[in-house]
């Protein structure tokens, strides 16, 4: 049995298409079948059903799926700390991110890739849900994201800040000269604002709950730059974390004046997973960045 073989066969077992797998493997479908067709004789058992048309698992082929798929994540790891006790930052980085920590990620994505040219850097988007699930099948080796109301099985939430929930209005809008406004205040204007799932809209709706207001929700999106420009555009508000409008002009945030508008931003790792070097590397530039620093000073 080798790796390859294992490799091959996971991709299969998740496409359930031998053309789609190939394709993502880079190799014909012909190699494909072969390799497949060659664990299973090692294995003594055939591991797929296979028709003119389709292709599904075995009682087998469903027992040694997890294991396959363990197997391979354990030998990347055996890669990455061999290439760790190099004491040379290579090979790979894989982060996830939520649309509300993207501006903050730019300093230090910027540093890293200067310092480190040797090391490849992968930025998921997504919202919150879809992150912890990576995390969980390895797809990504740590999310930036705020604490979620709920603590998610297997994930280790590091405080990197403290963060709040703010009303977002342009330069030139009424309530850009108040120090705080209240949700009685602003249900008195059009809304513009996250679509449910994403933190800032899960955070809002959590308040919500404990002080119901009628909002008059005009718009909902799941893009924060298209939100932003409609707000320095129009007379629309909205309601975001702070920290989304690090280095952005023309807005202003104004703290959401009820109680528990705090947020808290994370870094979010798998229980009990391998910390890559180049990940602590990266994470110690983030903490060291302009961003969290003065995120971090406004709090003290």
């Amino acid at each position: 049995m080798e790796l390859r073989q294992l490799r091959y066969f996971v991709k299969v077992a998740e496409t359930l298409n031998f053309s789609e797998a190939a394709k993502a493997l880079f190799v014909t479908q012909s190699t494909l079948s072969q390799q497949i067709k060659q664990l299973e004789q090692d294995l003594d058992t055939p591991l797929l059903i296979r028709s003119s048309h389709s292709v599904a698992l075995t009682e087998a082929g469903m027992e040694l799926l997890p294991f396959a798929v363990k197997t391979l994540n354990d030998a990347e790891l055996c890669v990455s700390r061999v290439n760790d006790l190099k004491e040379v930052l290579c090979g790979s980085l894989n982060i996830g991110v939520t649309y509300s920590f993207s501006p903050i990620l730019t300093e230090t994505l910027v540093t890293f890739m200067k310092l480190y040219p040797k090391v490849k850097l992968t930025i998921f988007y997504r919202p919150m849900a879809e992150l912890m699930e990576m995390l969980r099948c390895r797809e990504v080796d740590f999310a930036l994201a705020f604490k979620p109301s709920v603590a998610v099985a297997d994930v280790v939430s590091h405080v990197l800040f403290q963060n709040y929930l703010a009303v977002i209005v342009g330069d030139m809008h009424p309530l850009a000269s108040m120090e705080r406004v209240s949700l009685a205040e602003l249900a008195k204007w059009d809304l513009a604002l996250p679509l449910k799932g994403l933190q800032a809209r899960n955070a809002l709706e959590k308040i919500l709950g404990h002080y119901p207001t009628e909002l008059k929700i005009r718009v909902e999106l799941n893009e924060v730059n298209i939100l932003l420009k409609m707000i320095r555009q129009h007379r629309l508000v909205t309601v975001l974390a702070e920290a989304t409008l690090h280095n952005e002009r023309g807005v202003r945030a104004i703290p959401l004046d009820v109680p528990g508008n705090e947020m808290e931003g994370c870094v979010h790792t798998l229980k009990g997973s391998y910390h890559k070097r180049s990940m602590q590397e990266f994470l110690r530039l983030l903490s060291d960045s302009m961003a969290i620093r003065e995120r971090v000073n406004a709090w003290l």
